[in-house]
């Protein structure tokens, strides 16, 4: 996985405050790991379990591996939003 940089200047021509604009990607990075999270228990809901499951035994599921591997290869949640707030896709005002 390689590590991009992202220029503050860039985020700062978005953003009055570079920090606000931080602040606002963290929390929509949380929605979007949020929804990501409901997406994934209701897939993994969907896997029919063994009768004879125990907690002390570790059984490989295929589908349930499969699942995993796909969300870990989907983007990240704080990425996501960075890019959001680059690309002008996420407003945000201040409340009164």
């Amino acid at each position: 996985m390689e590590i991009t940089p992202v220029d503050l200047r860039e985020i700062d021509k978005k953003a009055a405050n570079v920090y606000e604009a931080i602040i606002v990607a963290s929390k929509r990075a949380r929605q979007i790991n949020d929804d990501l999270k409901i997406a994934y228990n209701a897939l993994v809901s969907t896997i029919p379990t063994s009768a004879n499951e125990d907690d002390s035994e570790d059984i490989m599921n295929p589908a349930q591996l499969k699942i995993s591997l796909d969300f870990e290869k989907k983007e990240k949640p704080h990425i996501e939003a960075i890019n959001e707030l680059l690309d002008g896709k996420i407003d945000f005002e201040y409340k009164k």
